[in-house]
Parts: C-alpha cells; sequence; structure tokens
C-alpha cells in the first residue's frame, strides 16, 4: 500500500531508495532485582560501560576527516561533556544501590528525570537540547545490552530511517554513506538538521511515526525540498520523481559552471553575492561556491557548546583567520547575538519569551566586559583584511549610540597598548525589527551600512516563532508588511547612499531573487550552497522589467493574487 508522510524539510534534494531501520536501544529496556551482593558488580558494570562510550566517543572526535562539517567537533565535544557530567555518570549508581535494580533501568530512569526538566523550559533551543542527552544515553544502553554499530554497511542509494540520529552516528555516513535520511523527531534548529545542511543529504525531519509505520526495505522517496516521504510509490510516481531527480542532478552539475562568472543582470548591473558563515572552517564552502565576500560571520556559534568562554586572543585568531583567507574581500562580522534559540552553555537565566527577551546588542550592553573583548578582537583582527562589524538586533537610536560609545573605547583601550586596528573600519546595523525598519531613514544615517535579517523581520512582524511547527505556515516572506517594511528599508539605504543587504533566508531562496532585485536590492548573503543558484536568477534577469511587476505586486493585498504575479515575475 502507497502512503505519503509530511515533515519538516531540512536539506533538499530528491533520493529514491530502500528503507534501512535504525533500531531504538531506549525502547526495550529490561527490569529486573538484583541481591546485595551483585550490586558491586552492577556498578562495575554501568562503569565499564560509561568509560566504553566515552572512548567511542573520543575516538570518533579524533578522527574526524578534514572534509567533514566544522560542526561536527562541537557536538561531538557536547556528547562528551554530557556523558562525563555526574548527573549521568554517577547518579545511576546511587539508584542502583538504593532500589537493586539494573544498570539499564537506572541509567534510563535518570534520563526520564532528565528529559522531563528539559520539557519544562520555555527555549526552544534549549528544549532541543534534551535530544542530546537521549542520544548520549541510548550509545551507553547500546553498550550495555550489547547492540553493534547502528548504521551498518548497506548500498549508498538506502534511506535511512529512524527514530532520531546523533552527531556521532551522523559521523558514521563517511564510511557508510546513505542517500537521505529521515526521523521522527528533530527541528530546524537540531544538530541533526545542521548536519544535513553541511552535509548536503536530502533529509526531512518530525515526521513522527515514519520509524513505526515504514518498514525494512520498503521503497521510499525523499522530496528534501518539499518535507515529502512516499512509501511504496505507484509506478507512475516513481517515474515523475525519477526524472525530477535526474533533473535536480544535471542543474547542481550545470550550476558548478558559473562559479567564476560576474553576477550581473541582462541590463548590465553588477550584484554582489556574499557568503554567511559560523565556523572558519566554512571558508572552503565560500570559495568553492565563488562568493565575493562573507555578508554575515556569525560570532556566536564560537562561544557555543563548550564550559567556558572564548578570551580575546582565541576570537583574534579566528577572526583573523577568516580576514587573511578572503584575501582583501570585505568580511563582516556580526557581534554577538545570542539569546533567544542560542544560548550560552549553562545559561540559567532564562526568560519566559527568550525571543523578546535579553539577546543580541541587548545582552552585549547589559554585559560590557563581555561585549568590550569581543570588540577588540574584531578590532585586531582588521589589521589584517577588510572587516565590517555588524550591530544586530538595534530597535533604537540610544542603544546605537550605546554601542557606539563602547566601540570608541575599545579602539582607545587598543590605541594606548599600541596595538594595530583599522581606526575607519565600518560599523553597520542589522534590521530585523519592525521599529528598526521604521527608522532606517536614521540608522541610514548614522551607519555606514545595513543588513536586514528576514529570518528575525518575519517573525517579529508576523507575531510567529519560527522555531514552532504548529505555526510554521504562517511564516511568510510574501506578506504584505514584510515587503513593505524590506522595500522602506532598501529606499532609505539607498536615499542616505550607504549599501544594504539581505543576509536571512530569503537572500538564499532563488525564487525570491528577482522579487528582491525589483525591490532595488543589490547585495545578498547567504549560505555558501545556495549562491550559484541565486546567480543564475540573476543572470537572467532584466531589473527595468522586473521593477515594474514588482512595483504592482506590492501594490497587492490578497497573497493568492501574490503569489501568481510571483510565478510571472520568475518565468
Amino acid at each position: 500500500m502507497s502512503f505519503t508522510l509530511h515533515g519538516v524539510a531540512v536539506s533538499g534534494g530528491i533520493a529514491i531508495g530502500h528503507a534501512h531501520l535504525i533500531s531504538h536501544a531506549g525502547l526495550d529496556v529490561p527490569q529486573y532485582k538484583i541481591s546485595k551482593n551483585q550490586i558491586e558488580a552492577e556498578v562495575e558494570r554501568f562503569d565499564h560501560a560509561i568509560h566504553a562510550t566515552l572512548e567511542d566517543l573520543k575516538v570518533l572526535r579524533n578522527s574526524i576527516p578534514a572534509s567533514a562539517p566544522a560542526e561536527l567537533d562541537a557536538f561531538l565535544d557536547l556528547h562528551i561533556m554530557i556523558l562525563s557530567d555526574p548527573t549521568l555518570s554517577s547518579a545511576p549508581k546511587e539508584l542502583i544501590l538504593k532500589e537493586q535494580c539494573n544498570a539499564e533501568w537506572a541509567l534510563q530512569q535518570q534520563m526520564n528525570d532528565l528529559v522531563a526538566q528539559f520539557d519544562q523550559v520555555e527555549d526552544a533551543y534549549l528544549r532541543e537540547r534534551k535530544a542530546d542527552v537521549v542520544q548520549v544515553v541510548e550509545r551507553v544502553l547500546k553498550s550495555l545490552l550489547g547492540h553493534a554499530s547502528p548504521i551498518p554497511s548497506v548500498p549508498v542509494t538506502s534511506i535511512l530511517v529512524a527514530h532520531d540520529l546523533s552527531p556521532a552516528d551522523m559521523m558514521l555516513f563517511k564510511q557508510h554513506p546513505f542517500g537521505a535520511f529521515i526521523t521522527d523527531i528533530g527541528g530546524t534548529t537540531s544538530h541533526t538538521a545542521i548536519l544535513a545542511r553541511s552535509l548536503n543529504i536530502p533529509s526531512i525531519v518530525a515526521l513522527h511515526h515514519a520509524r513505526s509505520l515504514i518498514r525494512d526495505r520498503e521503497l521510499i522517496i525523499v522530496d528534501g525540498s518539499q518535507g515529502i516521504v512516499i512509501v511504496n510509490p505507484d509506478k507512475t510516481v516513481l517515474a515523475e520523481y525519477k526524472l525530477r531527480q535526474n533533473q535536480w542532478e544535471l542543474e547542481k552539475q550545470k550550476l558548478k559552471r558559473l562559479k567564476t562568472t560576474r553576477p550581473t543582470t541582462l541590463d548590465g548591473t553588477e550584484i554582489e553575492l556574499h557568503a554567511n558563515i559560523e565556523l572558519p572552517e566554512d571558508i572552503a564552502d565560500v570559495k568553492a561556491n565563488g562568493a565575493t565576500g562573507i555578508g554575515l560571520f556569525r560570532s556566536e556559534f564560537l562561544f557555543l557548546n563548550r564550559r567556558d568562554l572564548p578570551g580575546e586572543e582565541e576570537q583574534f585568531e579566528a577572526y583573523r583567520k577568516v580576514a587573511e583567507e578572503m584575501n582583501g574581500k570585505p568580511v563582516t562580522i556580526r557581534t554577538l547575538d545570542l539569546g533567544a534559540d542560542k544560548q550560552l552553555f549553562g545559561s540559567e537565566d532564562v526568560s519566559a519569551n527568550p525571543a523578546l527577551g535579553l539577546r543580541a546588542i541587548r545582552l552585549c550592553l547589559a554585559e560590557p566586559q563581555l561585549f568590550h573583548t569581543q570588540l577588540r578582537a574584531i578590532l585586531r583582527a582588521s589589521h589584517y583584511g577588510r572587516i565590517k562589524l555588524l550591530i544586530p538586533m538595534l530597535s533604537s537610536v540610544a542603544e546605537l549610540n550605546q554601542t557606539l560609545h563602547l566601540i570608541d573605547h575599545a579602539k582607545g583601550s587598543l590605541a594606548e597598548e599600541n596595538i594595530p586596528f583599522d581606526a575607519n573600519m565600518l560599523v553597520g546595523g542589522m534590521i530585523e525589527i519592525p521599529a528598526a525598519a521604521l527608522l532606517a531613514h536614521i540608522f541610514a544615517r548614522e551607519l555606514d551600512f545595513l543588513s536586514i535579517g528576514t529570518n528575525d523581520l518575519i517573525q517579529y512582524t508576523l507575531a510567529i516563532d519560527r522555531t514552532d511547527d504548529r505555526v510554521a505556515h504562517l511564516y511568510d516572506p510574501l506578506h504584505p508588511a514584510v515587503l513593505e517594511l524590506i522595500a522602506y528599508t532598501i529606499k532609505c539605504a539607498d536615499k542616505a547612499g550607504v549599501p544594504v543587504s539581505v543576509c536571512g533566508e530569503m537572500a538564499g531562496d532563488a525564487k525570491l531573487t528577482r522579487l528582491l532585485l525589483g525591490l532595488g536590492l543589490r547585495q545578498f548573503s547567504m549560505h555558501p550552497a545556495h549562491l550559484l543558484g541565486v546567480k543564475q536568477q540573476i543572470l537572467h534577469a532584466n531589473l527595468p522589467e522586473i521593477a515594474q511587476q514588482v512595483n504592482r505586486m506590492l501594490k497587492m493585498e490578497d497573497p493568492e493574487k501574490m503569489r501568481s504575479c510571483l510565478l510571472r515575475l520568475n518565468a
């Protein structure tokens, strides 16, 4: 029988293959009593499993190939840290002693207690970290139960079907690659989703019941772009998706030819295409896709998945490395955008609504020493390349003035120590709050450049939590209010004569490229993997024609008419 499942698309592409189900070790844990004279041996068995699992993770950590995504380092470090914490490595032993129960049962009870605590946390990012605890516990359970590696050698066209996958499991893709994977749980900010995008594997999460509904070896289609899984497709559907799969692969190969082509429209207007990065290791992808600069270096990723804070020297070396490797091309470093879905390890001060709480520049102004350290590191690195500084989540001129004062203070401290830096380093602001967009004429006058963060701008304009899949259908970049704010920001920047870019997901969506061009945008910044697809749209765009169509779109109120017009725009 053929049926279809819908989940959250996290990595595009189409895969066709036979399902390979991965067992969920935590589902079948036995419970039994042990005698008093068995307690010591049971504790020793538990310690051995903890130690063996820890060694396995360290071996994986040390054997990460140079071609693997940089995020794997941080994720495996986090799992090692979780496993070393007494709440997992010691607490179950007390339960073994108290309840005279087997080690597997004691460990699972402790895991259940921890998961219950995570479920009470309001912050979406922290809630998703409970999955890391579960993944670590499952590795220990597999050791206790004698389970083998979860990913055996199977054909590369196989589709991995799992309740969940840990970053350590994902490492095994290097030895046993699959065509795609799908999981019951996970979200757009889960580690599995992040790794999927880095590895460019067609992937879907949050399918809820895929693991129980799909049988081993059943033929399935994974449409990673639409978030659709088709189980046991009929001949017609299978033929259609094979054609789509071939077209997808052909398009990928064609796009590679555009790497060295200058992004210029049919009417001769040159467009700047920059890349977004999280870590210095991402520079290889930036160069491979022909970006002409870094439009967004998310510096907060240097602070995540670790117990300590990176000092000035560590930050300086990271920023300097990127600046030098870009060989004089612009590198825009966004100051710390912590809070909301990105929290420091062990942060206990989580507000009831983190997206509206102490985050980004608000946090930096509340923690001036933390901010001062980062500003010094960025300024020092500016001596080694063309670095620009970007301030996130500005909402008022008062915030901007405070920030500029602290930047001047950091410059003064370096000057006193005779440490070189670029005294004329450009400073820009992110427009990602409706208040900032409405004040764009003021920010454009006070700053050297503007950058529109469409992810948060849409979220705040439409009052939609972009991490909640229950309201995901309301997250609409084509909403008239969103387009009005983007258009107004671009207009204000042009009038003031300052550059403006879009660095959110809209910039990397090729379906929206012509729309943004018609709004007057001339600089895009996106994930490196999306760069060539956007460039292709630019090469076939005629700006005078597009501008007329987009102006008509801005006057529309009906969403369906808007989408129909967008289809004609892209035809």
